[in-house]
């Protein structure tokens, strides 16, 4: 999958401000503070399509990004900031789910995981949400840069066993680079395109 194109569409709080056409979607979905926004910029080759913030829970909206002419990425809001307005905590867990329940172009939901945290109700809530509606899920951790490689593959097999995974969480690092390539290729089986092809250096 090559990035030609990104650019912002619209901001929605529920269907009746999502786009109506019929292109697929892919979802980004997890924990505030997981490094959702700097990882979506580095699948769409961009440094800031995607407003990046040092406050968790800055995204309280659905953000609906048009790629290549193609298909939707949507950056779902994080979840779990217990200093956000009440208001808006609230509003988050019926946001998400009437977002799975109500949008039918959805091809996967990314679910990022901080590799350093153990996996919550939250987290779980959202898997169950999307085993219900029958919505696919790809399972990425985030921030791998932080742990030693020893450490990496122990909190990756410990977090796909929390969960009950059927594979191994995709790692990845914005920092490094790590997994963006093998993300992208993931992604690009969902909405049935080619894979990027990998330069051999």
């Amino acid at each position: 999958m090559k990035i030609i194109s990104a650019e912002f569409v619209t901001s929605a709080v529920g269907p009746k401000q999502f786009p109506e056409d019929d292109r697929p979607q892919v979802a980004f979905s997890g924990r505030s503070n997981v490094g959702k926004s700097s990882l979506i910029n580095a699948f769409l080759n961009r440094k800031s399509l995607v407003k990046t913030s040092a406050t968790p829970g800055k995204t309280q909206l659905l953000n609906f990004f048009l790629i290549n002419n193609e298909f939707y990425c949507v950056d779902l809001p994080g979840y779990g900031y217990a200093k956000a307005p009440r208001s808006v905590v609230d509003a988050w867990a019926p946001m998400i789910e009437g977002y799975i329940k109500d949008s039918p172009q959805i091809r996967v939901v990314v679910v990022l995981l901080d590799i350093r945290r153990e996996p919550d109700e939250r987290d779980r809530r959202l898997i169950d949400w999307l085993a219900h509606y029958g919505v696919p899920a790809l399972f990425v951790l985030t921030k791998a840069d932080k742990l030693k490689r020893g450490e990496m593959a122990q909190a990756r097999q410990s977090i796909a066993k929390k969960l009950g995974l059927a594979g191994l969480p995709l790692l990845t690092s914005v920092k490094t680079g790590q997994g963006i390539v093998e993300l992208k290729s993931e992604i690009a089986k969902r909405l049935n395109q080619q894979p990027e092809p990998v330069t051999v250096s």
